[in-house]
């Protein structure tokens, strides 16, 4: 029953009309303090995904990012929605960063936290971004924006837990960043059933002289057209080893894909035990073209 309510506690958001057919529902997801979704909507397969606004914050060039999740209500159903009519961010040029794969809900947590951001213009103004996901006759959508101080997130550094978002490198000479809106790479290339080598390089900032939380390091697929297999998926790098490695721990996987085309690859990495207070992730996109 705890694990039960504490998927419902955190998806404490108020669902509204915004346009109905017959055929597709439209609905509104927003902030809390409105109806709270009940835990029965749990299920193994046919349930919707949620969009999930998590916050904002400022960047040093006055532009905005605005970090967004998603809640598959499935426990066992693996969703795919392309980039297109049925998923899509809105204004348009701002679209595309999205994931195209949503998986279930975590084993042992709520649901997927801080999966990308989205970068507003600094005269962005009380403007919305919106994302909206179509899928099983649903159609969800939810506004992100600046106007909320309540909404605000810390970037990288977490003075109150004495920790920071870990460092990440995806390539060994590449560039070296934190925080939600994170680093990128790519395109490399790989073949269809042909395991492609991959390596990154994490650690954490001297903010902290005293930390000594470890770093998890976890893939995702989050687009492309077919399946992707990480060996290993996840794995953990202890703080002595960290603190050793002067140019980061390096952490490798190798990824195989099923069929050819373009593919976004995601590693997060961050300081294990869930996103409480969102706390305290960074996450790496690398572009993959398969032939």
């Amino acid at each position: 029953m705890r694990a039960s309510c504490s998927i419902a506690a955190i998806l404490s958001v108020a669902l509204w009309a915004v346009g109905r057919t017959p055929a597709a529902p439209q609905q509104r997801v927003t902030g809390a303090g409105g109806t709270q979704f009940n835990f029965e909507l749990l299920r193994p397969s046919g349930g919707p995904v949620v969009p999930i606004f998590e916050g904002w914050y400022p960047n040093e060039d006055g532009t905005y990012e605005l970090s967004f999740g998603y809640f598959n209500v499935n426990t066992e159903e693996v969703i795919d929605i392309p980039l297109g009519p049925d998923n899509f961010i809105e204004p348009r040029e701002l679209d595309g960063g999205q994931p195209t794969r949503f998986l279930p809900v975590p084993p042992g947590d709520r649901r997927h936290y801080g999966v990308f951001t989205v970068t507003a213009p600094a005269d962005f103004g009380e403007r919305d971004v919106v994302w909206t996901l179509r899928h099983g006759g649903q159609s969800l959508s939810v506004p992100g924006r600046t106007t909320s101080i309540h909404y605000r997130l810390n970037e990288w550094i977490f003075p109150e837990r004495r920790t920071t978002a870990p460092l990440l490198r995806l390539t060994a000479t590449g560039p070296e960043g934190n925080g939600p809106d994170g680093v990128r790479a790519g395109p490399f290339e790989a073949a269809v059933g042909r395991p492609l080598p991959l390596t990154v390089w994490t650690t954490r900032s001297d903010v902290f002289p005293d930390e000594t939380t470890p770093i998890d390091v976890n893939w995702f697929k989050h687009q492309g057209p077919g399946e992707v297999t990480f060996d290993p998926a996840a794995l953990r790098v202890a703080a002595e080893v960290w603190r050793d490695s002067r140019d980061g721990a390096a952490a490798a996987t190798r990824a195989t894909f099923t069929d050819p085309g373009e593919y976004v690859l995601r590693v997060r990495v961050d300081n294990g035990g869930g996103f409480e207070s969102h706390c305290c992730w960074t996450n790496g996109y690398i572009e993959v073209v398969v032939r």
